[in-house]
């Protein structure tokens, strides 16, 4: 029996009463608007001194505003802080993240619409008007942190304000008043994150890198002193490189600086520095620590507060596709899991023996999380409504496989069947199987419950979520894959894949789909335009397909990763004019729809229009559907909707089957 079959249990076994259907038409309970109103993201946890718990919500049926909440643990309650108006999202690097800091008498944030910083001030534990304190919208902020001894707030400025020029990133410090302004305190580079402040106040650590470095693959950890005016007096490198990752600087409360790096046998591990200032291993293992830094207040790790004053950290790690939470004893090195249901944990805060955070498993949404280290007991604080409604018996759990693919490297993907409760197939038939080329390119897909995945596969069709070469979670070396080789290592392993599972029985050959978005969506055009005819059809949410373009008109964090996913430009234009799926147009010979923001300035519109009105002329089925007010990403409630409903349609006019929902119908040249 091939491991991908049935294995048996009650909700495996063909129940009575099921309908026979083809795979794809089977009615769901997972809508789209179920979809939508799952996406409500959580994230950003922060916590007060009092203990009160602090995280963003994002809310796709309020245009994807980000508001904070806040959780008190004396009375259970979990309430809103952030007025209506106010979207808490920095554009800093355009992907954001650290958008505010929460005190116990005021929290700070960064307001979308302006990018100026607010202060949301707290009488009697309520909240009042929030009040500016920068202006000019040229600046954005981001990852603050608050220094107690000299009432200042540190953070990251990325200056817009010279036009015709990149922007500028520098560390700077607040007033929290907003009186006395800001000022510079490290500058130089061309990035900035993670400014941390030791617990006696007297030192400052950060991040930093150059063009052309992305962090994920090099960047450095430098340590500061601050004089008494919180300048800095004497800095010097402690750790990383060309060759080294670090992130996640972080301060025990005993003042000793930990970090995590790549620099021991590939892996993301946690390390710190000695009082002879040597970098030396808390815990090595293959596995990673942390997640690549794209966005700002990425937290694996916290220190706990035990008994005697001793302190142990409480982590997350990924290994095998899976994440795990674990206690890490410094003293003697070893790391102990903590038995969970849970396969991944993200935003980890601690205070005291109580460790909070958002964590999700193949059948849990992602929830805010505490876990008592004393009881081993978990406590769900907070859970998004609409997860809540689905049940198991439309619910695919993720089959992590390893594949073979070109060069005699084995690729990692996670593979879900269909699955749902009331339906079985025709006898013989094997289902659509849809691939999905994830973002970033330096990302990774996980085994969270997710919703977008499941409404595919509680219609009939097989997914299969591919960590291609050059996805995190496998070490420096697997993460090393793409350079150079964007466009050929994640095409190869995405179609290698679908094949390994067709040829294994679980999915129809004939009808092989690939969909993805960003990154996702250039993985998706390169796939029709240079494996032809071997994906039967395509979906690209808001793909790249001018790489040109995208090296000479997109956002300064990235402006320079593609010298490392394919070459130096303009020197090496004609590898980039290559691997550029517009170029290509006339390979395509399989049915595209087309996803796009009007307002997305990382992939401009003109990238989708061109390349639909070339696939119109071939006379090849293709669609295109562009949103007002939507940016790199898709975060309206309506706009989510009525993309998933139109992917939908769109398979079932090319594949010829029927679909149970009733959806508004999509204009399709050339069917």
């Amino acid at each position: 029996m091939s491991n991908f079959q049935r294995e048996g249990g009650v909700e495996e076994e063909m129940a009575a009463g099921q309908s026979v259907a083809p795979y794809g038409s089977w009615k769901s309970p997972i809508s789209a608007s179920l979809v939508a109103s799952s996406t409500s993201l959580y994230s950003e946890t922060q916590i007060d001194s009092a203990g009160n718990v602090y995280f963003l919500e994002r809310r796709p049926e309020e245009q994807g505003r980000y508001v904070i909440l806040r959780f008190r643990p004396k009375d259970g309650e979990i309430g809103q802080l952030t007025p209506p108006g106010f979207n808490i999202r920095t554009r800093v690097h355009e992907y954001g993240g650290g958008s505010y800091l929460a005190l116990d008498d005021a929290t700070y944030f960064s307001n979308f619409s302006d990018q100026r910083v607010y202060r949301l001030a707290l009488k009697d534990g309520k909240p009042e008007t929030p009040e500016a304190i920068t202006s000019g919208s040229e600046f954005f902020y981001a990852d603050f942190e608050f220094d107690q001894k000299r009432n200042k707030i540190f953070c990251i400025r990325e200056d817009h304000s010279i036009k015709g020029k990149e922007a500028r990133n520098e560390i700077v410090s607040l007033d929290p008043s907003g009186r006395s302004g800001s000022r510079v305190v490290v500058s130089g580079n061309d990035f900035y994150s993670s400014p941390r402040l030791s617990p006696d106040g007297s030192r400052l650590a950060w991040l930093t890198w150059n063009h052309p470095n992305m962090p994920f693959f090099s960047s450095e950890l430098w340590l500061g002193k601050l004089g008494k005016d919180g300048r800095i007096t004497e800095q010097e490198k402690v750790a990383g490189g060309p060759d080294e990752s670090v992130s996640e600087p972080r301060w025990s409360r005993d003042g000793v600086l930990h970090f995590i790096s790549d620099r021991s046998g590939g892996w993301w591990n946690i390390h710190r520095l000695s009082p002879d200032n040597k970098v030396e291993p808390v815990c090595e293992m293959d596995a990673e620590f942390t997640l690549p830094h794209w966005v700002f207040g990425i937290s694996s790790y916290s220190f706990l507060e035990e008994a005697k004053g001793k302190t142990k950290i409480i982590c997350s790690y990924l290994r095998n596709g899976t994440g795990h939470l674990a206690i890490l004893d410094e003293e003697t090195r070893t790391l102990q899991d903590v038995v969970s249901s849970y396969s991944e944990f993200s935003y980890l805060k601690s205070k005291g023996s109580l460790a909070y955070f958002m964590a999700a498993s193949p059948s849990e949404p992602t929830s805010l999380v505490s876990f008592d280290v004393h009881s081993q007991k978990f406590r769900v604080l907070a859970r998004p409504r609409a997860d809540q409604e689905v049940l198991p018996g439309y619910i695919s759990h993720p089959k992590p496989i390893d594949f073979p693919t070109v060069g005699g490297l084995m690729a990692h993907a996670l593979y879900y069947e269909p699955k749902n409760i009331d339906y079985r197939p025709s006898e013989g038939e094997r289902p659509p199987l849809i691939v999905i080329s994830h973002g970033g390119p330096t990302s990774a897909t996980t085994t969270r419950l997710n919703l977008m995945v499941q409404f595919w596969t509680s219609r009939g069709f097989g997914v299969l979520d591919v960590n291609y070469g050059g996805s995190t979670g496998y070490g420096r070396e697997y993460r090393m894959r793409l350079k150079g080789q964007w466009g050929i290592v994640d095409v190869d392993d995405c179609l290698n894949g679908a094949l390994f599972v067709a040829r294994e029985g679980m999915a129809d050959e004939k009808r092989l789909i690939i969909r993805g978005g960003s990154a996702g969506g250039y993985t998706t055009l390169c796939a029709l335009a240079f494996k032809p005819g071997a994906f039967k059809a395509g979906a690209s949410y808001f793909g790249l397909s001018d790489l040109e373009i995208f090296v000479r008109d997109t956002h300064k964090f990235e402006s320079r990763y593609l010298e490392h996913l394919v070459g130096k430009y303009p020197e090496e234009r004609d590898l980039y004019r290559e691997r550029s799926p517009i170029n290509h147009v006339d390979k395509i010979s399989s049915p595209v729809i087309f996803f796009q923001g009007d307002e997305d300035k990382i992939v401009p519109p003109n990238q989708a229009e061109i390349m639909f009105e070339a696939i119109k002329k071939k006379g090849i089925p293709t669609a295109y559907l562009l949103f007002q007010g939507e940016q790199h990403g898709f975060r309206q409630a309506k706009t989510i909707i009525r993309a998933y409903e139109a992917e939908l349609y769109f398979y079932s006019k090319v594949f010829g089957f029927s679909i149970a929902d009733q959806v508004e119908p999509v204009e399709i040249q050339n069917l």
